[in-house]
């Protein structure tokens, strides 16, 4: 049931990689779209554990994940809407709509604790490697100031949430 945990962060980290390592820098409308689809991956997880979950401590997590990717897409649509910038579908943008798609198939057929802990451990996962994307080439490839600085916050505020994943399935141990 563990087996496919981090396959979406895995996603982004070998897309993105393969895509730098052939030269192909990542433009700002690409980057947008890439830290976008990633928010809305973790939003409908979120929603899914707030549908799924029995656990008081899972759903306040989830509620926390809804609540801080809506803002930062918010604010991102907002930029992106001030720059006059369409942002950009790209490899690596599919790659991690085609694996949470499956991961949340998986974890739609868990239940209880099983669940529970499945979904957590996918988070400390998904942020640790969205986290070390975010600091190792989507912010460094950023070439708009705003878009950086966005970046650079959002990457404070998906810090905490690993902590928080982290906590949480410590937790449910």
């Amino acid at each position: 049931m563990f087996k496919h945990i981090g396959t979406i962060a895995v996603a982004l980290c070998v897309t993105s990689s393969a895509a730098l390592s052939h030269g192909a820098k990542l433009s700002d409308p690409q980057i947008a779209h890439i830290a976008y689809t990633a928010g809305e991956i973790d939003i409908k997880a979120a929603k899914q554990a707030l549908d799924k979950s029995g656990s008081k401590e899972v759903k306040e997590f989830a509620q926390g994940m809804v609540r801080d990717h809506e803002a930062v897409n918010k604010q991102a649509l907002a930029l992106v809407k001030k720059l006059k910038v369409t942002p950009e579908d790209n490899d690596t943008s599919r790659a991690l709509s085609k694996q949470a798609s499956e991961k949340l198939d998986e974890l739609g057929k868990l239940k209880g604790a099983a669940f529970d802990k499945a979904y957590i451990a996918n988070e400390v996962a998904y942020h640790k490697t969205v986290n070390g994307a975010l600091e190792t080439q989507l912010i460094p490839s950023a070439t708009n100031a705003e878009l950086k600085e966005l970046l650079q916050t959002g990457l404070k505020l998906f810090q905490g949430h690993e902590q928080h994943a982290e906590h949480v399935a410590a937790d449910l141990k």
